[in-house]
């Protein structure tokens, strides 16, 4: 067993349930090529590159980070939209990593996803029950038409549409509702894991707060196991129960959300945190601002060793000849990395986290 999958024993979900999906040294690289007739490689870019966690049955796992940092590449891995280049994704126990597409036409009932644009991810020129009811047709499923509508406009329902719209086209609702359609469509086949992509950035924040009480609610009614993508920690930290925090790739910290937020060890994730905007004025004046040195380095040549120690104030030599393990660190998360913060410094730089501990 590697270092990463035995780090994780240490730091399984609350609450017991036993593990649905499972990804072990997840890789994920795309080749850069010239546009001239003879083509050739001129490297590739690591979008995934090792990236190993579970999730549990019923829980809401998170995935943070910067854009470009893995986060949707890796729910298009584990839905198998995006081959792997190597690794292990197990579902139910079974690794589908390779499967044909025949053999993972039937899983693909069991695993949906919420894209983060509802303007781009519903087809203008079909009516709202055509794009529900379109997973019903590819599966077979509610093949009478009566009964197809039926279920089409149930689904609506339960997701706070009106069924009387079903003949509408996706121009005629608003964001929210758009986002609306999405989650119905992706609950027709009654999937067992739900793969939510930034579903809540595109949206006017008046409407965010409904679409993550919705998912909330489907998930504690229908048993739903949940994967929440997002880049807005205040979301994440009110939907999910652990959260992995991911960096040009890798995962280099996990925890429980009240870990995480309550004892940050890595530097990336307090630069993160100390970024979220604080709301009791005496809270942000005390607050010392984590500010990053430079740019993300380029994910076609990611540094050696920690890929975090070109913008880390803590970096020291080690940082850039070793590669540091997920592993535990005081507290109980998982991080990667040789000089993780301290209670003192997470006290200093992230106040409202040090308030709630």
């Amino acid at each position: 067993m590697s270092v990463a999958a035995s780090a994780r024993d240490e730091n399984r979900s609350p609450g017991g349930g036993d593990v649905l999906v499972e990804v072990e040294d997840l890789v994920k690289s795309f080749p850069i090529t010239t546009s001239y007739l003879v083509r050739r490689n001129l490297g590739e870019v690591h979008a995934v590159d090792g990236v190993s966690f579970d999730v549990r049955r019923g829980e809401t796992f998170g995935i943070v980070g910067e854009s470009g940092c893995g986060k949707s590449t890796t729910a298009r891995l584990i839905l198998r939209l995006l081959d792997p280049t190597s690794g292990a994704i197990r579902f139910e126990g079974r690794d589908i990593a390779q499967l044909p597409a025949k053999e993972l036409k039937p899983l693909r009932r069991e695993m949906q996803m919420i894209f983060q644009d509802p303007y781009s991810s519903l087809n203008p020129r079909r009516t709202i029950g055509s794009i529900i009811s379109e997973p019903f047709a590819i599966h077979g499923i509610n093949t009478g038409e009566s009964e197809r509508k039926r279920a089409v406009q149930d689904l609506m329902d339960r997701v706070g549409l009106n069924p009387e719209h079903y003949n509408r086209y996706p121009h005629e609702f608003s964001g929210g509702q758009r986002q609306r359609i999405g989650v119905a469509r992706a609950l027709a086949l009654r999937p067992k894991l739900l793969i939510a992509d930034e579903p809540v950035s595109a949206l006017d924040v008046s409407i965010q707060a409904q679409i993550l009480n919705l998912l909330r609610d489907l998930q504690r009614d229908l048993g739903l196991t949940l994967i929440f993508i997002a880049h807005d920690l205040s979301v994440v930290r009110h939907m999910c129960d652990r959260v992995a925090v991911m960096y040009l790739g890798k995962v280099v910290e996990l925890a429980t959300s009240e870990q995480l937020y309550g004892h940050p060890r890595m530097p990336y994730t307090g630069a993160l945190m100390s970024a979220v905007p604080v709301a009791d004025p005496q809270l942000a004046a005390a607050k010392k601002r984590q500010l990053l040195l430079g740019d993300v380095p380029s994910p076609t040549n990611p540094p050696k060793a920690c890929r975090f120690h070109t913008r880390c104030w803590k970096a020291q030599e080690v940082c850039a000849t070793q590669a540091p393990p997920l592993e535990p660190k005081d507290g109980g998360n998982l991080a990667a990395c040789h000089f993780p913060l301290t209670d003192a410094e997470v006290a200093e730089r992230i106040p409202s986290a040090a308030a709630t501990r």
